[in-house]
C-alpha cells in the first residue's frame, strides 16, 4: 500500500483498500491458535494475537476517525513512524511504507553538523528517489544553528515536513542541558521553535517531547503551548518522563490532558503502541488526533499493515509465519546493503535480526549465528535454516523491543534549574551530540 497523503488542493483516494494477497510462505499453510499448534478455525485465530486489554476494542467505524492534517499534509491513517536513531533510515522506512500508509519520519539529524556540511549528517538526511512526503527529524540546542539548518533544508527543496526532537532522555545529552532537558527552560525552547518555524516558510514544523524531567518537574503543558503559540503544525507527546526512560506503562492520561490544553493544532500520542488495537484505544481514550509508533514496529513492520486495516474498519491479518518474516528481514538487509555497503550493513543489521526473530523457537541459538554474519549470503543461510511454517509466537506480540533498561535519575548541568524560567542561553555545544530519538 502506498502512502496516502496529499497537499491541500491535491487528490488522494482514501476509499477502502483491498485485502492483501498473502505471501507464498503463507499459502496452503495451516493456521495457528497458539504458539505451537498449527490447526484452527479461521475465526479463532485472531484472538490469540489480541492482548487482553484489547479484547473488546472494535475496528474503526466509517467516519469515526479523520485524517490528521499537518500543515498542508493530510495523513491517513493518522499514524506516524517515530524517528529512531540508527533505525528509521531510508531502507527501513521503505519496508514500513510498503506495509501501510502513514507519515514516515527519517532518523534524526543534528542542526550544527548539517550547517557545517559534514558528510555523515548529509547521508542520514537521504531520502529514497520516490519517497514522498519527505519527513525529517531535526535536533538542535542553539536557535541560530536550528534556523540555519531549516533554511538550508527548505531552500534546497529537501523536505516536506520537519519534526523537532525535545525528548531524548540519554544521560550524556541531558547532563549538558540538551534533549529532554530543553523544555525545562521554556524561553530557550521558545527561541529554538521560533527559529525553526520562521525559516521553514510553508513547510510544516512539528515538535515531540516527553512529560517532563520527572514527576516533580512536568513540562509538557508549557511545551505544548509553546508549540501552538509559535506556529507548529502539530505537537507529539511521549507519555513518559525522562526519568522513566522506556520503563513501565505510558501514561495516556497525560495525552488526554495535553489535548484539552492545545486546541488549535493536532496533538499526537506516543507510547505503548504494540498492536494496531492500541492505536484505536489510545485515540478513543485520549481524544488525540493521531498516534506515533516507535518500538512496536521494530522487527514487525507489518504493524503498519494492521494499522491500515483497523483504521479502515477491517480485522487485521494474522502476523506472518517465520518464512514471511525471513523474507521481509532479508529484503530489508538487501536494501540496507545497497544504501551503506554490505560490510557496514551486516553489522548494523544485527540489532534488526534480534527483533525479527524474537520469540520464535530456538531464536537464542539462531541469533548467535546471525550476530556473526559478515555477508548477505551468510545472513540468508542463517534465516533459511529455520522452519518457515512456524507461526508467529503470540507471546512476542507485546514483548518490549529496543530500549528497555529501567528508570534513572536525570542528570542535568549544575544549577540548570535555578534560573530555568528566565534563562534562554543555549547549552554547551556538546549537548548537540544526540544519540537517541526519545
Amino acid at each position: 500500500m502506498g502512502s496516502l497523503w496529499r497537499r491541500e488542493g491535491g487528490a488522494a483516494d482514501r476509499g477502502p483498500a483491498p485485502r492483501r494477497e498473502r505471501l507464498p510462505w503463507r499459502r496452503g499453510a495451516a493456521r495457528a491458535t497458539s504458539f505451537d499448534p498449527r490447526r484452527a478455525e479461521d475465526d479463532d485465530v485472531q484472538a490469540i494475537y489480541k492482548g487482553e486489554m484489547n479484547r473488546d476494542v472494535p475496528v474503526a467505524e466509517p467516519g469515526e476517525l479523520e485524517p490528521v492534517s499537518i500543515g498542508p499534509l493530510e495523513v491517513w491513517p493518522p499514524v506516524v513512524l517515530a524517528p529512531m536513531a540508527g533505525v528509521t533510515n531510508w531502507p527501513f522506512r521503505s519496508i514500513c511504507r510498503e506495509q501501510g500508509a502513514g507519515l514516515y519520519v527519517s532518523e534524526m539529524i543534528t542542526a550544527r553538523p548539517l550547517v557545517e556540511g559534514r558528510a555523515k549528517t548529509l547521508k542520514l538526511a537521504d531520502f529514497g528517489p520516490e519517497e514522498s512526503p519527505r519527513s525529517l527529524q531535526l535536533y538542535g540546542v542553539d536557535p541560530h544553528y536550528v534556523g540555519e539548518a531549516v533554511k538550508r533544508l527548505v531552500g534546497e527543496g529537501h523536505v516536506d515536513h520537519i519534526d523537532m526532537n525535545f525528548g531524548c532522555p540519554v544521560r550524556k545529552v541531558t547532563s549538558k542541558g540538551g534533549g529532554s532537558a530543553i523544555p525545562a527552560r521554556p524561553l530557550l525552547l521558545r527561541d529554538i521553535v521560533r527559529a525553526a518555524v520562521t525559516n521553514a516558510e510553508d513547510v510544516p514544523v512539528t515538535i515531540k517531547f516527553r512529560m517532563g524531567i520527572d514527576d516533580s518537574l512536568l513540562t509538557y503543558e508549557d511545551a505544548g503551548r509553546i508549540g501552538e503559540d509559535e506556529g507548529c503544525a502539530a505537537v507529539a507527546l511521549h507519555a513518559r518522563t525522562a526519568a522513566q526512560l522506556y520503563d513501565g506503562e505510558a501514561r495516556w492520561e497525560a495525552i488526554a490532558h495535553l489535548k484539552s490544553i492545545v486546541k488549535t493544532i493536532p496533538v499526537l500520542g506516543n507510547g505503548d503502541i504494540w498492536e494496531a488495537w492500541d492505536a484505536l484505544r489510545m485515540m478513543r481514550q485520549t481524544g488525540c488526533d493521531g498516534v506515533v509508533v516507535g518500538r512496536g514496529c521494530l522487527g514487525r513492520p507489518w504493524l503498519f499493515r494492521d494499522l491500515a486495516d483497523v483504521f479502515e474498519g477491517r480485522e487485521p491479518q494474522d502476523p506472518p509465519r517465520f518464512g514471511e518474516v525471513a523474507e521481509i528481514a532479508l529484503e530489508h538487509a538487501r536494501r540496507l546493503s545497497a544504501w551503506m555497503g554490505e560490510e557496514h550493513a551486516m553489522r548494523a543489521f544485527r540489532r534488526f535480526s534480534t527483533w525479527y526473530t524474537k520469540g520464535f523457537r530456538g531464536s537464542a541459538k539462531m541469533r548467535q549465528r546471525l550476530m556473526r554474519v559478515r555477508t548477505l549470503a551468510e545472513l540468508e543461510a542463517g534465516y533459511r535454516d529455520h522452519d518457515p511454517n512456524e507461526p508467529f509466537p503470540p507471546t512476542a506480540m507485546r514483548v518490549a523491543r529496543g530500549k528497555t533498561a529501567g528508570t534513572q535519575k536525570v542528570s542535568l548541568p549544575q544549577g540548570f534549574l535555578e534560573d530555568r524560567l528566565t534563562n534562554a542561553t543555549p547549552p554547551v555545544a556538546a549537548a548537540a551530540d544526540m544519540h537517541s530519538g526519545g
